[in-house]
């Protein structure tokens, strides 16, 4: 493990602003449904569910560029904004392809505190999803900003998503290429997560899961994440299709940082330790 000294300091200080200082958890709630799917706030206004997300102590929401015209800056003394470079729609040809729309220089211009990026492991168009993700690693090595990989494996030939052993194989490939995260899927199993989550080189966050009927679900979900080993969870949909989104992401930050060791004295990336 290599010592904090050798993780630049900028570097350091995003992942501190990401880590809100006092855990060695994550909740992330992913906004970036909108470019995929269609609105995310049922009607409302963004800038209301992101200052719901920001005072209910969630970490870090994930958005697009052009959405922060329509968020007030100051709502990000209370979160983290990771900018996200990928892009498809549900309506593409292949709805697996991703391509950037956005750059780390972009989002540093933004104010961005980490930036993503969507790899589909298995997917036709895998070959350009890689290289993209190695071009943009390179930047966040280049500008020190922390890389969010959001890795699947979804494609043609995937039969199982939930494979332990694709999953593992879209962890290392995250690693080995230069992110410092790692979203991906639960394995459903926490005796099989605890096994991918140990050997991993980085922190993994668990894939928010499949639309719960009600918070109980949600809950009991993450428990079993937690359970797992995982650095905390990604969860957009079952957050904000929540009839009270404050509510549940509150609860679920309680959660996720309950009994964590505090940030001092270290925070595990692909680089070491952060004390």
């Amino acid at each position: 493990m290599a010592n904090e000294l050798n993780t630049p300091f900028g570097r350091r200080l995003r992942l501190r602003r990401l880590y809100g200082g006092d855990s060695q958890r994550l909740l992330i709630v992913p906004l970036d449904h909108s470019v995929t799917d269609g609105p995310v706030t049922g009607g409302g206004r963004l800038d209301d569910l992101v200052g719901q997300l920001a005072a209910s102590q969630v970490d870090g929401v994930v958005l697009h560029k052009g959405s922060l015209r329509h968020v007030r800056p100051g709502l990000f003394r209370e979160t983290s904004l990771i900018v996200h470079l990928s892009a498809s729609t549900v309506h593409a040809s292949d709805p697996d392809a991703k391509y950037l729309v956005a750059t780390v220089e972009e989002s540093l211009r933004l104010g961005a505190d980490a930036v993503s990026v969507h790899v589909n492991l298995g997917a036709l168009e895998e070959r350009q999803q890689i290289s993209d993700m190695a071009a943009v690693a390179e930047a966040c090595d280049r500008w020190n900003v922390p890389l969010l990989a959001m890795m699947y494996p979804r494609g043609p030939q995937i039969d199982n998503p939930r494979d332990p052993e694709l999953v593992a194989h879209a962890v290392s490939l995250a690693a080995d290429l230069g992110a410092d995260l790692v979203k991906t899927m639960y394995v459903g199993s926490v005796a099989e997560m605890r096994d991918l989550t140990r050997a991993a080189p980085l922190p993994v966050i668990a894939v928010g899961g499949p639309r719960a009927e009600d918070d109980s679900q949600v809950v009991a979900y993450v428990e079993e994440v937690l359970a797992g080993g995982a650095a905390g969870v990604a969860m957009g949909r079952n957050i904000f299709q929540a009839p009270d989104p404050g509510a549940i992401a509150a609860k679920l930050a309680s959660l996720i940082h309950a009994d964590c060791v505090p940030l001092t004295p270290t925070i595990r990336t692909r680089e070491g330790v952060l004390s």
